[in-house]
């Protein structure tokens, strides 16, 4: 199984910059992880497109797109925040 390329927007870059080193890095771990087997990692959310990625206390939030295999994300930030609409 091939794994899905990553694409990052801004705002996950910048939240990504926000976080304690050791934290990032789990991150980024785990989505390369992730990314070999996103049906196994990802949960999707509620009534949204988008997919969560559970990291410890930490979530990130992406749009997976099965036709390109390609998962876009979009947040990453503690599990107390990262629902948050508007941030």
């Amino acid at each position: 199984m091939t794994a899905w390329s990553i694409r990052w927007t801004e705002r996950a870059v910048q939240d990504l910059d926000t976080l304690d080193p050791p934290v990032a890095r789990r991150v980024v771990a785990k989505l390369e992880q992730a990314a070999r087997n996103p049906g196994r990692y990802f949960r999707r959310l509620g009534s949204a497109d988008d997919y969560k990625l559970r990291i410890g206390d930490y979530r990130l939030l992406a749009v997976l797109s099965h036709e390109t295999k390609t998962i876009y994300v979009e947040r990453v930030d503690h599990r107390s925040r990262v629902y948050e609409r508007g941030r």
